[in-house]
């Protein structure tokens, strides 16, 4: 009992530490993707106040396309538009990583408390 008790310990804390992992994995992204839209609106912001006829230039990898300034805006916004679905998805993710902690938390608990109820058992 104690050999498969010890086995299943070690597994919930297993995925415990696989779970926090996850979860910082995706505070990071989800960072990363607020930064990458708070750029892209505030480049947004800078170019609308161009006039229409000025030359703009896109990255695309390591060079750079001329772009009409509304289809570099237009760019923008989806660029704003994907990366606010992809945190949505990336919430939803860690909403359920965290339930799912928990309730390894919960489960080690009563591990442990059911172990401590069959020791105080074996001593009366």
């Amino acid at each position: 009992m104690d050999l498969e008790l010890k086995k299943a310990f070690a597994e919930l804390q297993q995925k415990m530490v696989e779970t926090s992992q996850k979860l910082k994995l995706a505070d990071l992204q989800i960072e990363t993707l607020k930064r990458s839209m708070t750029h892209a609106q505030l480049t947004d912001k800078e170019i609308s106040q161009l006039p229409t006829d000025t030359k703009t230039y896109e990255s695309v990898g390591r060079m750079f396309v001329l772009k009409e300034v509304t289809v570099a805006r237009t760019n923008l916004e989806n660029k704003i538009k994907g990366c606010e679905e992809k945190v949505k998805t990336l919430e939803g993710t860690k909403a359920y990583l965290e339930r799912s902690l928990k309730e390894s938390e919960n489960n080690i608990r009563e591990m442990i408390q059911q172990r401590k109820d069959a020791n105080t058992g074996d001593q009366h």
